[in-house]
């Protein structure tokens, strides 16, 4: 049996690590290279590195951040954030990435993901999905989702009226009209190794992941899935891998700011009849 993965993810923003909700409201969590020793130490299974606002601001990934971090650590080392082409992805690998994500540029080139995976492997290739509920008429419904979620019991789907899922880009802040399910599909078939999906009504919340998102994407495609956005609770990492059917658990705040350790999560998982590796 294959072992569900736990990911801390680190945001990074002019060399810090931040965290906010729905990608605003940032605040400071460290020095990104004393975070990642951290959870190596917590016995992390991989790490994600987000430069959240490089395709925002147009600039490319912050390079030297990635190869100090690279230096400090030995688990898998996932890089994001302002990839616009081959070159940036060979930089990234140099730099001591062994898989880089992409999301804006795979959605305005998506032939970029076949060239990645034809030149580097699809090992090395995570497709980045941020995703955000449509409203019954179709549209991006932008909704704070604190008003729908608060009567909510744990991990249960929030998204009752929902009309699918639209892909929406730098940091949530362009919608693309994209189907979230079906642009998994594509992603899958042009040669994507990996998919990190994130609910972007979720994302900062500490409501639970979107059970509902994360297991439509997981049943369309045969690549392994990583659910990001909402954690806030052991229970929620457990409804994710079981009823989402996720294949790894991202999370920030909640490791950042010492709500629970990585440890802590896996010990949890291992007790409730997950495969976890201690």
């Amino acid at each position: 049996m294959l072992t569900k993965r736990i990911i801390p993810c680190l945001d990074v923003k002019d060399g810090r690590v931040v965290k906010g909700v729905k990608f605003v409201a940032l605040r400071d969590a460290g020095d990104p290279v004393e975070t990642a020793r951290q959870y190596e130490k917590q016995k992390a299974d991989e790490l994600v590195f987000l430069d959240i606002t490089a395709s925002h601001e147009g600039r490319r990934t912050m390079v030297e951040v990635v190869r100090r971090v690279a230096a400090n650590i030995f688990m898998p080392f996932t890089v994001g954030g302002g990839i616009r082409g081959i070159n940036d992805i060979r930089n990234l690998l140099n730099a001591g990435a062994d898989k880089v994500s992409l999301n804006t540029a795979a959605v305005r080139r998506p032939q970029l993901i076949r060239q990645a995976a034809r030149r580097f492997g699809s090992q090395c290739i995570v497709v980045a999905i941020d995703a955000r509920r449509r409203d019954p008429v179709g549209r991006s419904a932008g909704v704070p989702v604190g008003r729908e979620t608060r009567n909510r019991r744990i991990g249960e789907p929030a998204d009752r009226q929902t009309n699918g899922w639209e892909v929406v880009t730098h940091g949530g802040r362009k919608a693309t009209g994209l189907d979230a399910v079906a642009w998994a599909r594509r992603a899958e078939k042009l040669g994507a190794g990996e998919i990190l999906l994130t609910s972007m009504d979720f994302d900062g919340t500490k409501d639970g992941f979107d059970i509902a998102l994360t297991r439509a994407v997981s049943g369309a495609v045969a690549i392994p899935v990583i659910a990001s956005g909402g954690a806030g609770a052991k229970e929620h990492f457990f409804k994710v891998l079981r009823d989402g059917r996720a294949d790894a658990a991202l999370a920030a705040s909640i490791f950042h700011y010492g709500q629970f350790t990585v440890g802590d999560i896996k010990t949890y998982l291992k007790k409730k009849g997950i495969a976890v590796r201690i």
